[in-house]
């Protein structure tokens, strides 16, 4: 045991090992370019589709196409044999997270705040949250995945499920939680993102593992292959951070009372809905590589639907979009510290079940 640890810690990256600082030094960049050379995220915004950035799906591709590459689809089939993560990510998504939500964001902005934030502006804030909470994360997971050595097959599961879900529950949910009538969705925000967030890497992979295992073997493949795009995922991440945030550094550095206010509810429901998930899987005896991803799924947010969702429901400049922006600003460095404690876990969960295709992950993030 004390081998294999060693040899997973001399496998990380010095970008792996130093992710935090690079990811706030990516944010910081990012908010600068917006701020002193607006051309630039102007320039870039002008490719986007559906309220879907090109630049950003593409970096975002790159970042789970490696993880794509290692689902094998013999180990998709063998899911079904153990389900009992896809349950808790399906209970927890769908079931919990909207109303947790909804009950920590009001609490928040209309009891603790409410000498700073008005009534009428609080309502705002507290629809962005929602918005949020209605949304689980369908393309960062998979980096959250990568990064605690989940199980690739399983990700792709449970993104996929939950895809689904979203068609028929994220409507409702919303309009239910804020009283709205004749909500509108934007399905075209939506599918479009399903198609390049799961789809598209996903036949990308399977098609690049197929070929390079026929032609090389599966040896070669999982020794050789795969370790030389250890970077690209972190690399992606990286850049898709300065590219977001330089779209949102005026809006950021333009509230930073009320951003760090909105920020407050957020961090909370994020670290609490991943212990409900992840916890739920250590007491149904599911693997780590299967509770990790299933926790990290439930606690981050789809925020490119949610806010597309606020755009195209309140409009661009309404303080509904600051919320869902706020979402994005937060659940990175939050995210990443759910990784470490992740990471440090694994020996909560000792329990094996058969039938659990098990995972090829290499290490990562201690």
């Amino acid at each position: 045991m004390e081998n294999r640890a060693a040899e997973q810690k001399s496998a990380i990256s010095f970008f792996e090992k130093n992710l935090t600082y690079w990811v706030v030094l990516c944010m910081v960049i990012g908010v600068l370019i917006g701020r002193f050379a607006p051309a630039i995220p102007s320039f870039l915004a002008r490719f986007e589709y559906a309220n879907v950035s090109v630049p950003i799906a593409v970096l975002i591709w790159l970042m789970i196409y490696p993880m794509m590459m290692k689902v094998d689809f013999a180990s998709i089939t063998q899911v079904g044999r153990n389900p009992r993560g896809l349950f808790v990510t399906w209970v927890v998504n769908w079931l919990i997270k909207p109303f947790t939500m909804f009950g920590i964001a009001a609490f928040f902005f209309f009891v603790v705040f409410k000498a700073w934030i008005p009534h009428d502006l609080a309502k705002d804030y507290l629809a962005g949250a929602v918005l949020l909470g209605a949304a689980p994360c369908t393309a960062m997971v998979f980096v959250w995945s990568h990064l605690t050595r989940g199980n690739a097959a399983y990700t792709v599961v449970q993104v996929a499920t939950n895809d689904l879900i979203i068609l028929v529950a994220f409507t409702p949910i919303v309009a239910f939680l804020l009283g709205v009538s004749g909500i509108a969705i934007p399905w075209a925000t939506l599918l479009l993102s399903v198609v390049l967030f799961v789809v598209i890497p996903l036949a990308g992979g399977v098609v690049t593992r197929t070929a390079v295992i026929r032609s090389k073997g599966e040896d070669y493949f999982n020794r050789s292959f795969i370790p030389k795009f250890n970077g690209v995922t972190i690399a992606g991440l990286l850049l898709t951070l300065v590219l977001i945030f330089s779209f949102q550094g005026d809006v950021i550095l333009s509230n930073p009372l009320h951003i760090l206010l909105i920020a407050i509810p957020l961090v909370i429901q994020t670290i609490l809905i991943f212990f409900i998930a992840y916890l739920s899987c250590l007491k149904l005896h599911c693997r780590h590589d299967v509770a990790a991803p299933a926790g990290m799924i439930g606690a981050s947010n789809f925020f490119e639907l949610a806010v597309a969702a606020a755009i195209t429901l309140f409009g661009a400049s309404s303080p509904v979009v600051l919320a869902t922006i706020v979402g994005v600003l937060v659940e990175v460095p939050v995210m990443l510290g759910l990784v470490k404690i992740a990471n440090r876990t694994p020996h909560w969960f000792s329990a094996e079940p058969a039938g659990t295709p098990k995972s090829t992950e290499p290490a990562s993030v201690n």
